[in-house]
């Protein structure tokens, strides 16, 4: 549409009257991107209204444990490598959706003893992060790719593959997508035989505290599978509600 002052030339008194609409509006408008900045000012580039914080996963706490396994399928019909898997919850920061942890992995084959990593990890909350990864070698395909394999990203494949799926409000959502990063060796070092060159696209389920996800590291091996289980906290009490303190 054309602005009005655009639409009412050629009439003087109009013009006059649109000139002094426009300044209100022109004031107005200044009031309003004030309060619309100091609203907008963490919100993502490009959002128009802010979606509220994913409420806090009792098993995704600061001390909890999951333990698995890892398999890498061969090819040939060679039988899959397959070790264990440990991971510990260090800290979770929901409203930067932030978190971090350990993870040591066991009887890795030609690893003479365990591996154990650093590792941080971003949770998609349409807030700070999004489905589309935009780094480590990882592009539109690669995310649709990986995210496609998660039984809990099946309602929302169609508007993520459309229009990046920004906007959903993933609060509601059962399930909790995030991907994480190893960043070091904590012992016993970079010549254990393993990479930490790619990252890991991770589900989990909200209710159960089950996690699948999947390795992605263009140099290795396809859709290396972790599969993990919550471990019952001290006491032998775990919780699968939401957390909304």
């Amino acid at each position: 549409m054309l602005p009005q002052t655009d639409a009412l030339q050629g009439d003087p008194a109009a013009e006059e009257e649109a000139e002094e609409e426009d300044a209100e509006s022109v004031e107005q408008d200044d009031e309003m991107g004030v309060a619309a900045d100091a609203e907008s000012e963490d919100e993502p580039a490009g959002k128009k209204t802010p979606l509220i914080p994913l409420p806090p996963a009792s098993f995704l706490a600061p001390g909890q444990t999951f333990s698995g396994s890892q398999t890498v399928n061969q090819y040939q019909a060679k039988p899959a490598d397959e070790w264990r898997v440990n991971v510990h919850i260090q800290a979770v920061d929901w409203q930067r959706g932030r978190i971090s942890g350990s993870m040591e992995a066991l009887d890795v084959p030609k690893a003479a003893a365990p591996v154990v990593t650093f590792w941080e990890g971003e949770i998609v909350d349409n807030r700070n992060y999004f489905f589309w990864t935009g780094r480590w070698e990882a592009h539109v395909e690669q995310d649709v790719d990986h995210w496609k394999r998660f039984v809990g990203f099946s309602r929302l494949h169609a508007r993520v593959k459309k229009d990046r799926g920004d906007d959903i409000d993933l609060a509601t959502c059962r399930y909790i997508f995030m991907r994480w990063k190893e960043v070091f060796f904590v012992s016993p070092g970079e010549d254990c035989g393993l990479t930490i060159a790619g990252f890991y696209y991770i589900c989990m389920d909200r209710f159960t505290g089950s996690m699948l996800g999947y390795y992605y590291d263009p140099k290795s091996q396809p859709y290396q599978e972790l599969r993990l289980n919550a471990v019952s906290l001290p006491g032998g009490h775990v919780f699968s509600s939401y957390d909304f303190n």
